[in-house]
């Protein structure tokens, strides 16, 4: 049995590792590479395997670095099934066909700018995939349920457990039985969220594991904690509206909700003025229906909180931008708003117009409230640009820019390490993913001191065997 990592090594988004188990071949996540070129080209190389071999996959949640290559599967002949969580199958069909539309739409636009004769920053690649493709990879998803055992094939068995990341998001624990007869078990985190936010409940812990994959998105580095993140929301909030408007790039599923949640419970708290607050994104308005579907998975403060708030859109000063009409009529505002509008790393979506209307004015303010990939705008944005590149304008950067890390929805160094430090005895090897390679080489430094782990950083292609059979797969 082997392994072999084909995305997320020494990278954070791009998820992507090919399982060779006896008697078959399967996929642990097939995610999309984001942030600038180098990305663009590898999804559109990717895959380094046989598509025909592959038997299965196994989801981890629904964020596209994560799922938003499988309809590129699909399109290469892939016809197994995708096994994920019941929150996941509902999310997919809404990320999935936002991909779809963005990539349709980008490849349009570059091609009505050529015809114009205009220049462009980068060519825009053809569309990796089309709507069709993403309605027959949704036919293929079979959903189950956190903390049940099911099997997938005759030597593997799976069973999913809450990794607090967003809605759907899954710890992976995977029985891989050989042909002796002899199990282990391989654990993958996928995305572990951080202990003690709101709305989902804490990562569930997970105490045996011969081999476990983790990830390390921040693992060299600690969050603020919520109550100083929230003091800073405030102070920016309070100082800017009066004369200007916030923008927020937010990831529309989870990041979105999120933010409402502390909106409205700062506003119920008179720490906040009553500011007129705008969700201009379609993706995060079905996303946060979805969410209010799934009740069931809120930890109990939340529950308490948006139970007093179930009709979202009634809520007073929040408003859900649906049509581009609605959302162009945002551009008149000028000041006391708050627009929160994906994408979360600035590439696309309705969140760039928005951008460009205010981060020219000094009276406004950006704020960063997640991860920022290599290459993408929004880690422009935070490393401190003078100047930005915008609908083939080059726009000087005069808002203020702010990073708010805690509220991310990835667990911190020490979040990661409480995790691992729940396996008793330790894995027998691990590998640490989904990190750029400072922060994955960090996060091996110290589980190899505080827990006594055998550990590596894989990079991008490597195969690895799947050593130290146990004898039960406990």
């Amino acid at each position: 049995m082997h392994i072999s990592f084909y995305g997320a090594a020494q990278a954070v988004t791009g998820s992507c590792f090919l399982i060779e188990a006896h008697g078959c071949n399967f996929l642990l996540d097939c995610g999309m590479a984001q942030g600038g070129q180098e990305a663009d080209a590898h999804n559109e190389n990717a895959f380094a395997f046989d598509v025909s071999s592959i038997d299965f996959v196994v989801l981890t949640h629904a964020h596209i670095d994560h799922s938003g290559l499988l309809p590129k599967l699909v399109a290469q002949g892939f016809k197994g099934p995708i096994y994920t969580t019941l929150a996941t199958q509902d999310l997919l069909e809404v990320l999935l066909k936002d991909s779809a539309h963005i990539q349709i739409m980008d490849a349009e636009r570059a091609a009505r700018r050529k015809r114009e004769g205009k220049k462009h920053e980068r060519d825009v690649l053809p569309p990796l995939y089309s709507l069709a493709h993403v309605a027959r990879t949704l036919e293929l998803v079979k959903a189950k349920p956190y903390g049940k055992k099911f099997e997938v094939h005759p030597s593997v068995q799976v069973r999913f457990q809450d990794a607090g990341h967003i809605l759907g998001s899954a710890i992976v624990e995977l029985w891989l039985r050989d042909a002796h007869g002899r199990t282990q078990k391989l654990v993958s985190s996928g995305d572990l969220g951080q202990p003690g936010r709101v709305i989902l409940r804490d990562p569930t812990p997970v105490q045996e594991a011969d081999v476990l994959l983790i990830e390390s998105t921040y693992g060299d580095r600690l969050h603020k904690d919520n109550a100083s993140t929230l003091n800073e929301l405030v102070d920016i909030v309070t100082r800017t509206v009066p004369h200007g408007n916030v923008v927020i790039p937010a990831f529309a599923v989870g990041r979105t909700q999120e933010l409402l949640y502390h909106f409205i419970d700062l506003m119920q708290q008179g720490r906040l003025p009553p500011v007129e607050i705008f969700v201009d994104s379609p993706m995060a308005v079905a996303a946060t229906e979805i969410t209010m579907h799934h009740f069931a998975v809120f930890d109990e403060e939340a529950k308490q909180l948006m139970g007093t708030a179930r009709q979202l859109p009634d809520v007073q000063h929040v408003h859900f931008i649906q049509d581009v009409e609605e959302s162009i009529k945002l551009n008149r505002i000028k000041s006391g708003a708050v627009i929160i509008s994906a994408s979360g790393m600035c590439d696309a979506g309705r969140v760039l117009h928005h951008l460009r209307n205010n981060i020219g004015r000094p009276e406004c303010a950006v704020v960063i409230c997640g991860f920022q990939s290599y290459g993408s705008l929004g880690r422009r944005l935070v490393d401190g640009v003078k100047q930005v590149r915008m609908f083939g304008e080059q726009i000087d950067v005069r808002a203020s820019v702010h990073t708010l890390g805690g509220f991310s929805a990835h667990a911190d160094q020490k979040a990661l390490l409480d995790w691992a430090g729940a396996f008793q005895p330790a894995p027998r090897h691990t590998y640490v993913v989904h990190g750029e390679p400072q922060a994955a080489q960090a996060l091996a430094k110290e589980l190899r001191s505080q827990h006594g782990h055998t550990v590596t950083v894989p990079t991008l292609g490597e195969r690895f065997a799947l050593q130290g059979l146990s004898a039960n797969g406990s």
